[in-house]
């Protein structure tokens, strides 16, 4: 048997097991530099951070792992094992009573004098509480958090108020929806749908109604106004049987008037109108945006390609002045994938001009 150059087989293997135990080493020494460099830069300063929300802490656990004879791997294997504490120490009385005083002591913000402070809540949050409490005491944060959670206590919340125009009436008697999600009808005046909403300025909210046909999506009336208000809606269907009644449709029978269910289009002043024209006003169901869908599609479109690339809009009558400008766009120039890449206007023109070219033949 013949011997080649090298080293054998189990010094190769003594060889990598040296190596992996130096490279161990060299990792627990800079984890312990790095543990005893946070430790004296933090021994006088309070503690800001969670338990093992820090690298450093974090470093200084591992090390203590490496130094215990656990390897960083298995260590890592067991979840929170950085920052597990194996006991949590039981809060006292006073330490709740302090917390509820710290509450107590807070004025409510109403001029009234018959208002009562609320035992449930405060215009204080975690953080202010933990910040009241920790007044001549040592106490975490996340301590105080669970103490407000075991005594229903919190704070204000503060955030982005989710503003709709739908508001329902109770009260108010509701017609059954005719429509169905049914948005194609065959003929002009057969179903308008009408939906509002609302452009902020910058002295305060423009509320704008409109009323569309269905058949070519043309926008039929619309009104602008300052108070989201009966009279907004009325003026809008106003204006759509004026548009009718100029191009010389007077019988308007046939006409589905569907909306969502605001309380102004269920008002008495509003079903008489309809009632008078002889318009059926059937309305969708609460909550739901596809019952009433084509509207806001074309409100969509209304925001998309004026309201958002106008703004900022300083007053109503701006809103107004705009508003007009981009209806007769759309009913007119704007070209529409519904109705055959033609605008809702010309449709109309061609539907009612076929219709005359066969009954003269």
């Amino acid at each position: 048997m013949t011997s080649r150059p090298g080293v054998t087989s189990e010094e190769s293997a003594e060889l990598k097991r040296l190596r992996r135990g130096n490279a161990e080493l060299r990792r627990a020494n800079a984890i312990l530099k790095t543990a005893s460099a946070f430790f004296a830069a933090e021994l006088d300063r309070p503690q800001r951070s969670s338990p093992g929300s820090s690298p450093s802490i974090r470093a200084a656990a591992r090390a203590m792992m490496v130094c215990a004879g656990v390897s960083s791997r298995s260590a890592r294997s067991c979840p929170g094992w950085e920052c597990r504490s194996p006991h949590r120490p039981t809060t006292s009385t006073s330490l709740e009573s302090r917390v509820a005083g710290s509450f107590a002591t807070r004025k409510c913000l109403c001029t009234s004098s018959a208002c009562t402070p609320p035992t449930t809540a405060s215009t204080w949050p975690e953080r202010s509480g933990w910040r009241s409490t920790r007044e001549g005491i040592a106490v975490a944060r996340c301590t105080v958090e669970r103490l407000m959670n075991d005594l229903s206590l919190s704070g204000a919340i503060r955030g982005k108020a989710r503003r709709t125009t739908t508001i329902a009436d109770a009260a108010a008697a509701r017609p059954a929806d005719l429509v169905s999600r049914q948005f194609a009808p065959p003929a002009p005046d057969r179903l308008w749908v009408a939906d509002l909403t609302y452009v902020s300025n910058w002295s305060g909210f423009a509320y704008v109604a409109f009323v569309i046909d269905a058949y070519a999506r043309r926008i039929l009336g619309w009104r602008v106004a300052a108070t989201m208000a009966t009279t907004m809606v009325l003026g809008s269907i106003e204006q759509s049987i004026w548009t009718r009644t100029r191009e010389g449709v007077l019988a308007l029978t046939a006409v589905v008037h569907h909306s969502d269910r605001c309380s102004q289009y269920t008002s008495i002043r509003f079903t008489e109108r309809l009632a008078e024209a002889g318009i059926q006003p059937p309305v969708g169901a609460v909550g739901s945006s596809y019952d009433n869908a084509l509207a806001e599609t074309i409100i969509g479109l209304y925001k998309t390609e004026l309201i958002h690339r106008g703004k900022p809009w300083k007053t109503v009558g701006e809103v107004t002045t705009a508003t007009a400008r981009w209806v007769d766009w759309f009913n007119n120039q704007r070209i529409y994938q519904h109705c055959r890449d033609i605008p809702p206007a010309a449709l109309e023109s061609a539907h009612y001009a076929q219709r005359r070219a066969a009954a003269i033949g």
